[in-house]
């Protein structure tokens, strides 16, 4: 009785069993479809799973499943998302669009915790927030399989807030720096987000000293951040001033001119010398002005000694200029002495002035001569 049926047993068997085998995954199981959606009509060409006529997204949405049983989303999830990476300025509005590029699912739908769009049989589903409010949001765009399964991918989202106030100062001091001591510049950053994107660039003038970075990688809503940058001032850096830039490196999907926040100017006073502007052999032509002279700051007070006499240097120098002098120095930081040892050359100046006054005198013979 029951010979008959055999054969189409067989060939069903046989239909399911290729079914299963072939390349294509196999999904874990769905939700189901709204009761919008007509499911398709059952027939011995499709495979044996249908959604039924509800659909309710859960709060996990599994991967597709390959028939090694691991999980191959990257590879065989066909979403696709724009922009791929999602940077927006808090409280500034945003969208994101996402689409399936072929046919084989027909819901397509958004996991997010703000403004998130009803689910849509199109190819492509665009979800869009009038204010971006929520630090810690994170989108799944996902689509349901009508052979049964999902696939979803993820929308990396980087919202940002630009500092609200960049500052500078000494640490541990005030007043004048002493120049070869350290110090410590101490740049701070108020409420800004988010602070592993933050770069700290320290200047001088024009001058970029050093760039620091934030270790705090986990932290995505506003902090304040101090960074330092230890300097050794010297005497060519009285005068000048040092502040500090706070950038946001938000990456290629970022704005085109990256935020930017600058600290106020720090003007340096650096206390230096006294010290001697010359060479301590210093050679000087007859007829020339002998000039050497102290600096510091403040400005020390100078004494030239020579031959155990205070002297003036000579405006004229001549050969009985030369010889040893001592300087005599008292500044800020203390005194100090040094010796110049003066040696005086000929001067072109004289040979010149002698056939000056030899040509002059002829001029005057001849004209002497024609009178």
């Amino acid at each position: 009785m029951c010979a008959p049926g055999w054969p189409i047993t067989l060939v069903l068997v046989r239909f399911f069993g290729s079914a299963t085998s072939s390349p294509v995954s196999i999904y874990t199981p769905s939700p189901t479809l709204p009761s919008q959606i007509s499911p398709p009509s059952p027939s011995a060409t499709v495979l044996p799973f249908l959604p039924s006529p509800s659909l309710s997204v859960p709060s996990h949405i599994p991967p597709f499943i390959s028939n090694s049983g691991e999980p191959t989303e990257i590879l065989r999830c066909p979403l696709t998302m724009s922009p791929s990476t999602l940077v927006v300025r808090f409280g500034d509005p945003v969208e994101a669009n996402c689409s399936i590029p072929r046919m084989g699912f027909p819901v397509l739908g958004w996991e997010v915790s703000l403004a998130a769009p009803q689910h849509t049989t199109d190819r492509f589903l665009v979800w869009s927030v009038d204010r971006m409010t929520d630090w810690g949001i994170k989108p799944i765009c996902y689509a349901l399989s009508e052979h049964g399964g999902q696939c979803n991918i993820d929308l990396p989202v980087i919202i940002y807030q630009p500092p609200d106030r960049v500052s500078i100062r000494l640490i541990n001091h005030t007043g004048p720096m002493l120049e070869g001591r350290q110090y410590t510049l101490q740049c701070t950053v108020q409420d800004v987000a988010p602070v592993e994107n933050l770069i700290v660039t320290f200047y001088r003038g024009d001058t970029a000293l050093g760039q620091v970075q934030s270790d705090n990688t986990t932290e995505r809503t506003p902090v304040t951040e101090i960074f330092t940058l230890g300097i050794i001032p010297t005497k060519e850096d009285n005068g000048a001033q040092y502040w500090c830039e706070a950038r946001l490196e938000l990456g290629p999907e970022g704005p085109q001119h990256p935020p930017v926040v600058t600290s106020q100017k720090l003007s340096a006073m650096v206390l230096f010398g006294p010290e001697l502007s010359c060479s301590t052999k210093l050679q000087v032509r007859e007829g020339e002005t002998l000039r050497c002279d102290v600096t510091g700051n403040p400005q020390p007070s100078v004494t030239w000694v020579r031959d155990g006499r205070v002297v003036v240097l000579p405006t004229l120098s001549s050969k009985t200029h030369a010889g040893k002098y001592t300087v005599w120095t008292k500044g800020f930081l203390g005194q100090k002495n040094f010796t110049v040892e003066v040696e005086v050359l000929a001067g072109s100046g004289t040979a010149n002035g002698y056939n000056g006054h030899f040509l002059l005198a002829v001029l005057l013979t001849q004209m002497i001569h024609w009178l």
